[in-house]
């Protein structure tokens, strides 16, 4: 009997950034605490982050009333600097998220393997949440960067 296909699901942005600032804020804990939350009454009090292959990521995320936190954690397969990142979650899933700088802006591409208890719609609406909120951080503290 052959094993079930794993559901893969794509989610995209375009941000108004160079890409190395774009990848800065995507690797490093110091922004991630800062948009890495599907919506307001959630957020990442805590990021570990050891961007290498084998290295690995720990984002701790919680609820703001205090009622529940998960980490969310995986070891990277591929690091291309600017370019690619995959890993695989601790559950075994499989994700990639690939940078394309195109003229002053830049293509992320983020495609990860569905789990299989939530509805894969649910799941795509969370993660592109996740992405718009790195958008707007990146935006914001891009233009914030460039008014000095």
């Amino acid at each position: 009997m052959k094993p079930a296909e794993k559901v893969r699901i794509t989610i995209e942005t375009r941000i108004q950034a160079p890409v190395e600032w774009v990848w800065k804020c995507f690797t490093e804990p110091e922004h991630i605490i800062h948009w890495n939350n599907a919506s307001d009454d959630w957020h990442t009090p805590k990021a570990m982050n050891d961007l290498k292959p084998g290295g690995r990521f720990c984002y701790t995320m919680a609820a703001r009333d205090g009622s529940v936190q998960f980490d969310f954690e995986g070891t990277y397969s591929e690091v291309r600097q600017h370019e690619v990142i995959e890993y695989i979650l601790d559950d075994g899933r499989k994700v990639q998220v690939r940078f394309t700088a195109e003229n002053s802006q830049v293509h992320v591409v983020e495609t990860f393997e569905a789990e299989t208890i939530h509805p894969p719609e649910m799941q795509r609406e969370g993660w592109q949440a996740i992405l718009n909120n790195f958008k707007a951080y990146v935006v914001k503290k891009w233009e914030v960067q460039n008014v000095k």
